[in-house]
């Protein structure tokens, strides 16, 4: 079924109607098209435009279609062009052509961006969600590995020895700014578009702030063509959606390298890992490399939209149909990664030993030395210069830093008395980062609650969101 037709003289060709055709990925806004046809059909009754009788009909049958959407029993057939026409069909086979009065004083172009935006604002909840939970798990993990003493690395070099609570905990952090970014978004999206019409508004006595408000919204937005032509909140939720698979891929790279045999540092459960067809050895990370891969469509998809809007004139253009699948592609793909890495991480163990014997080696004591003299008066630059000399003398004998000497301190720098030796150990190195944000214990635990308290706010809202529009999408 098509919603146009009376000017032409026959049907687009079967090839123009497959080009057109966009039910076959836009069903998945039928409830929210549904949800936001019943706002409509109450401005239209307060308009006087509907009597109360024909309201009460349409409600009937817009609210036993919702029920047979969601359970399936109603579904697109091959002639339907859109997700709007498939509706528009299945009102019409309940009550007749009293199913075709929703039409007045709407089009599509504000129809389908008020239902993409109702669709994200669900969604991106959705993956809220998700997120808590995954920065829950990193942050239980990080609270049981305080104590646990680790090499920390730049440059994937050995750089300072670090609790490895704090290599965690890292990550949390990484969400809790995706979370933040959310939210801003949510607050920018939050406005209807739905009373805007094709693009100039209605001359029928409906009020789009009431429908704003019946859909949940803050309000209508305030200019009628942007209200069509803007798919800003598109974007924005891609760009969004790309980061966070940034964030997660730097998660599938760490724990890629710390599963690996060079490292042994993690133990993946059997049931966040998989084997090999050839070789029975193998327990290979693949919920990890899944989050780098997927990375990659999120990108790609966040680039396709903005290519898509870069050179659009005007109002309403077709192009905006190219929106829809990029954002479902992204939003379920990120669900569906989301889950399994939440289970990886919360179910990894981790060998301490490892991590606690390697912490020493690449020299990662070097800067406790020019601490030491800095702390004594020796200008950094001068100490600098003296610990690179600890470094080489340890290369040159097959040393590692803890195991100089007060007589080859001495022999090396007049400077380096014995009272370095006890600060050249790993754990005292970590207690002395007791700087705010730094790796010592106490300092450690105080960024942990921060961050539990974050994600508690962050899940209060996520629930005051999600019971407020649950309410509004599932009448």
């Amino acid at each position: 079924m098509t919603l146009w037709g009376g000017r032409f003289e026959s049907a687009p060709s079967d090839a123009v109607f497959a080009l057109s055709r966009s039910v076959t990925f836009d069903w998945r806004l039928a409830p929210y098209d549904l949800i936001a046809s019943l706002a409509h059909l109450k401005a239209l009754k307060e308009g006087g435009l509907i009597g109360s009788q024909e309201a009460e009909k349409i409600e009937g049958a817009l609210k036993s279609l919702l029920s047979e959407v969601k359970s399936s029993l109603f579904m697109p057939n091959e002639f339907d062009e859109d997700v709007h026409s498939a509706l528009e069909r299945g009102l019409r086979e309940k009550i007749g052509d009293l199913g075709g009065s929703l039409r007045a004083g709407r089009s599509r172009n504000d129809q389908v961006a008020t239902d993409l935006r109702l669709y994200l604002l669900d969604h991106m909840l959705e993956i809220s969600a998700l997120l808590v939970a995954l920065a829950e798990a990193f942050i239980k993990k990080a609270e049981e590995h305080i104590d646990v003493i680790a090499p920390g690395f730049t440059h994937l070099q050995h750089a300072q020895p670090i609790s490895f609570s704090q290599e965690l905990a890292k990550h949390a952090w990484a969400i809790d700014r995706d979370l933040s970014r959310i939210r801003d978004w949510f607050a920018r999206t939050n406005f209807s578009p739905l009373g805007a019409g094709a693009l100039s508004g209605t001359s029928l006595p409906i009020d789009p702030a009431a429908t704003a408000e019946s859909l949940g919204f803050s309000g209508p937005i305030a200019n009628s063509i942007d209200a069509v032509s803007d798919r800003d909140f598109v974007a924005e939720a891609l760009f969004i959606i790309a980061l966070i698979g940034v964030h997660l891929s730097r998660i599938g790279e760490e724990w890629t390298l710390w599963s690996s045999s060079e490292f042994g540092w993690a133990n993946l459960d059997d049931a966040f890992a998989t084997g090999s067809s050839i070789m029975p050895q193998k327990k290979n990370p693949d919920v990890a490399e899944l989050a780098r891969g997927k990375t990659g469509r999120f990108i790609g998809n966040a680039t396709a939209i903005l290519v898509t809007l870069k050179g659009l004139p005007f109002a309403y253009n077709r192009d905006l149909q190219e929106d829809k699948e990029p954002t479902f592609d992204s939003v379920e793909n990120l669900q569906l990664i989301l889950k399994p890495l939440i289970g990886m991480v919360a179910s990894t163990t981790f060998n301490k030993e490892i991590m606690r014997a390697s912490a020493p080696l690449g020299f990662s004591l070097a800067t406790e030395i020019a601490d030491y003299l800095v702390k004594k008066g020796t200008p950094f630059a001068i100490a600098h210069e003296i610990a690179g000399r600890c470094v080489k003398y340890c290369e040159s004998n097959n040393l590692t830093l803890n195991d100089l000497t007060a007589e080859v301190l001495l022999n090396i720098s007049p400077q380096l008395g014995a009272d370095l030796l006890p600060l050249l150990d790993v754990e005292e190195a970590v207690q002395a980062r007791n700087s705010v944000n730094g790796v010592a214990p106490l300092q450690v635990r105080e960024q942990l609650k921060k961050a539990r308290a974050n994600f508690s706010e962050n899940t209060q809202w996520i629930s005051r969101e999600s019971a407020r529009l649950s309410g509004i999408i599932a009448p």
